[in-house]
């Protein structure tokens, strides 16, 4: 395994950016990241013309405020989301699908691919591809019962919990055996983004890093 899914396993928690502005953004980074998160994901915006040179500035910002927080692209739906996101200084990509060029892509760059999958066919498939991990889309809706189900044919690829997961489910997703989760409205709270509270968020993002600790 790689040194980056070494991070991940440890940390566990994806922090999710997703339409925060400009001038928030730089608020964002630091509260989430004095909160004790370590991993964190900016997405592209698939409406917008303008989306690498937007997330690929986010991306380059939260580097330069926090050099050990490690980065990574989101909805990277392309290959050249795959460049944009790579020449920007991510590390890892993820996806709300399984693409076989995106995931190859991403690998030939030396950036670690996590593609979004719901069957048992799409997590195998995107782990034969290359994946190295693959993220179960959407486990919130999907519920725990279906995760349990899923992963036990499919026990040997490492799941990351992305969708629908807040505080009153992580701790059971992470508990049935997925090696981390990610998190986006319900860590990256618009109201408190809205209001610059940034203590709230940071208080906030310590509560899911000690979830993930058990």
């Amino acid at each position: 395994m790689s040194a980056l899914y070494e991070v991940i396993a440890r940390e566990k928690i994806v922090a999710i950016l997703r339409g925060v502005s400009k001038e928030r953004l730089e608020g964002v980074i630091l509260a989430l990241h004095r909160g004790g998160i370590r991993l964190l994901e900016i997405t592209f915006d698939q409406r917008s013309d303008q989306r690498h040179g937007e997330t690929g500035e986010a991306i380059r910002l939260a580097k330069r405020l926090c050099p050990d927080l490690h980065v990574g692209a989101g909805t990277v739906m392309s290959t050249a989301d795959v460049n944009a996101a790579f020449a920007a200084g991510a590390e890892f990509v993820l996806a709300p699908n399984v693409n076989r060029e995106v995931i190859g892509k991403a690998v030939s760059l030396g950036m670690m691919a996590i593609p979004g999958a719901m069957t048992p066919t799409e997590i195998v498939d995107a782990y034969a591809c290359g994946a190295e991990i693959v993220k179960l889309f959407p486990a919130g809706d999907l519920g725990l019962s279906y995760v349990k189900s899923v992963m036990a044919p499919v026990s040997h690829v490492p799941l990351m919990a992305v969708g629908g997961v807040d505080l009153g489910n992580v701790t059971g997703f992470l508990s049935a055996g997925m090696m981390s989760a990610g998190i986006g409205s319900a860590l990256t709270n618009k109201k408190l983004i809205a209001d610059g509270n940034w203590d709230a968020l940071t208080a906030l993002a310590r509560q899911y890093v000690e979830a993930a600790r058990g």
